[in-house]
């Protein structure tokens, strides 16, 4: 690999990290404008194993609105992130994939005036398509695969639909 192939890599790299990054950081401020910039023309996303749904970018983002507004406190972490791009040999170099666990810890709205307390938790694993645009690297699908989720005793779960 040459020296200008490796920092192409490097930069490549650094970007997916970033768009993931970005993801995480607009879903907890609920900054559904800058979520759907994240995508693909054509992007979807598919929380159904997290009791939402599946669509495209838009309706996702809709969707979510609506479900995490009982949860002004969010704090989505994103973590063990394995990239791996797509090979010359089958396409241009221009996608990529993703796969990472998360673990999100949200509150309750309390209206008290301190810090909230998270009182859901989940935890699973992403799966995220990339691909190259014209205004760089973009998101063309998301799935979640939700492992686990923890609720303090004899709080009902809540409802995702």
């Amino acid at each position: 690999m040459t020296q200008r192939v490796e920092l192409a890599t490097v930069r490549d790299q650094l970007a997916v990290d970033g768009l993931i990054t970005d993801y995480a950081v607009a879903v907890d401020d609920g900054d559904w404008t800058a979520y759907r910039s994240l995508f693909t023309l054509d992007g979807r996303a598919d929380y159904r194993s997290a009791g939402g749904i599946e669509g495209d970018a838009g309706k996702v983002a809709a969707w979510l609105a609506e479900s995490l507004a009982a949860f002004p406190m969010r704090q989505h972490l994103i973590v063990n992130r394995r990239v791996s791009f797509g090979v010359w040999e089958h396409d241009t170099g221009d996608t990529a994939r993703v796969q990472a666990d998360y673990v999100n810890p949200m509150g309750f709205a309390d209206g008290g005036d301190g810090p909230a307390t998270p009182d859901f938790v989940c935890g699973g694993r992403y799966g995220f398509a990339l691909r190259r645009t014209d205004d760089g690297w973009r998101l063309s699908e998301v799935v979640v695969q939700e492992k686990w989720r923890r609720l303090p005793d004899g709080h009902p779960a809540p409802v995702i639909n």
